[in-house]
């Protein structure tokens, strides 16, 4: 069999036959994108405003909850995304009945992203000049009312930034956790491109996951944008 030439290659990559292998994997990939960002969206900002609020200097100082959820945090963050994939398949199995294929390893992914995005919106909110938060308790501010109506909204385009890198680093994940059976288009980029010599669907798979983060990182700045303008016009 003739190897093929970089142009030949790069012309076979657009071509039918490769897309109808990537084309079924990029929908596994964003069913994995899109539950994997809602889990870590919801319980990664809960995560972030918990270890904020029960710090030494919270607005609800809680020592020793603090230590051992910040302890757990840094724990899970110091493992390989590989290595937290493979401890959480046995918990996937025991939530959705299975232990491979996309809706397996949602599980997997969020557990994986959810520490780190935690740790952003942690950083976001501490951006936040600590004397407006402090305003806000003079006038009788509850806790909850300081989280919603001070932190969430003053930290907003910081968040929206860092969730922005979330999202990218969860669909970076979806790539290698479709080494571990997930599918997606790291499924097929190893299994098809790399493993069979396949370059031209190698090419495409790494084309449409570029193209997706593209995409992310263009609404996230324009959303991002649109946040601040707002401020300085109120």
């Amino acid at each position: 069999m003739e190897q093929m030439t970089l142009a030949e290659t790069i012309a076979s990559a657009f071509g039918e036959k490769t897309w109808t292998i990537v084309f079924p994997a990029i929908y596994d990939t964003l069913y994995m994108v899109f539950y994997t960002t809602i889990l870590t969206a919801v319980f990664g900002l809960l995560l972030g405003i918990l270890i904020v609020v029960t710090s030494d200097d919270g607005i609800y100082p809680c020592r020793k909850f603090s230590a051992v959820l910040g302890s757990v945090v840094n724990g899970l963050r110091s493992l390989p995304s590989i290595i937290i994939i493979i401890l959480t398949l046995p918990l996937s199995r025991f939530i959705v009945g299975v232990s491979y294929g996309p809706k397996a390893c949602i599980i997997a992914l969020a557990v994986t992203c959810i520490p780190m995005f935690g740790r952003l919106v942690e950083s976001s909110i501490l951006e936040i000049p600590k004397g407006k938060i402090e305003a806000a308790r003079s006038m009788g501010a509850k806790n909850s009312q300081i989280v919603t109506k001070v932190m969430i909204p003053e930290a907003l385009p910081s968040l929206i930034r860092n969730f922005t890198i979330a999202v990218i680093a969860v669909i970076s994940t979806t790539a290698l956790a479709g080494m571990l059976g997930a599918g997606g288009l790291g499924d097929v980029a190893v299994r098809f491109g790399y493993n069979r010599f396949k370059t031209d669907i190698l090419i495409a798979a790494i084309l449409v996951m570029i193209l997706m983060v593209q995409v992310v990182q263009f609404i996230g700045n324009i959303l991002s944008r649109n946040v601040l303008k707002k401020r300085h016009l109120i």
